[in-house]
């Protein structure tokens, strides 16, 4: 009887693709093979210098061990399976005017599988229905088709481009802000 009413309690962290959750020390070896991929590093910061096992491990540790920074916190996306599948973020979170920005990144070989939209529309869940916000941002670089397509596609709005923002691959490129309003997920996610 106790299992099934378990069973029964539903997870706001939980989607029907993907969950957040903290990210482990033992998920380091991943972030670690996601590192070696260059061209994903592009599309999400930039193209940093290599890092040693050690410091990838250094890396997951500190991130488990960090308690959210205000609304500002970095959690891991696994499928329903327990796979870690990548990562998305919170940061600039401002309680005083309701805005956050936010940043995600979906490994390489799970890209198109539809865990990026369920972790983005799982995040939009909690800011804006459990603490309040009202406005979450995005900024995409411009050559970053998939992100652009994505952040459509979920229903937010380009509000801005910032010319010439980002240097990669030997030049410059825009910066495309997306935003999206409490208001507009309610009416989205009806």
């Amino acid at each position: 009887m106790e299992t099934e009413r378990i069973d029964m309690i539903a997870n706001i962290w939980t989607g029907t693709k993907v969950r957040l959750r903290p990210i482990e020390p033992g998920d380091w070896e991943k972030f670690h093979q996601n590192d070696q991929d260059s061209e994903g590093a592009r599309l999400c910061d930039a193209v940093h210098f290599p890092r040693s096992s050690e410091g990838t491990k250094a890396w997951a540790e500190h991130q488990a061990s960090q308690t959210p920074s205000g609304d500002n916190i970095m959690l891991a996306i696994e499928t329903l399976d327990g796979e870690l599948v990548g990562s998305i973020n919170t940061f600039s979170s401002d309680t005083r005017n309701g805005t956050f920005k936010y940043g995600l990144a979906v490994f390489r070989e799970h890209w198109r599988k539809g865990y990026a939209s369920e972790a983005v529309k799982i995040l939009l869940g909690y800011y804006f229905r459990e603490l309040r916000y009202q406005k979450a941002t995005a900024h995409v670089y411009a050559f970053n088709e998939g992100s652009i397509a994505l952040h459509e596609r979920l229903g937010f709005t380009q509000e801005g481009r910032l010319r010439n923002m980002i240097f990669t691959n030997g030049r410059h490129y825009d910066e495309l802000v997306y935003g999206m309003l409490s208001s507009e997920y309610e009416k989205w996610k009806q």
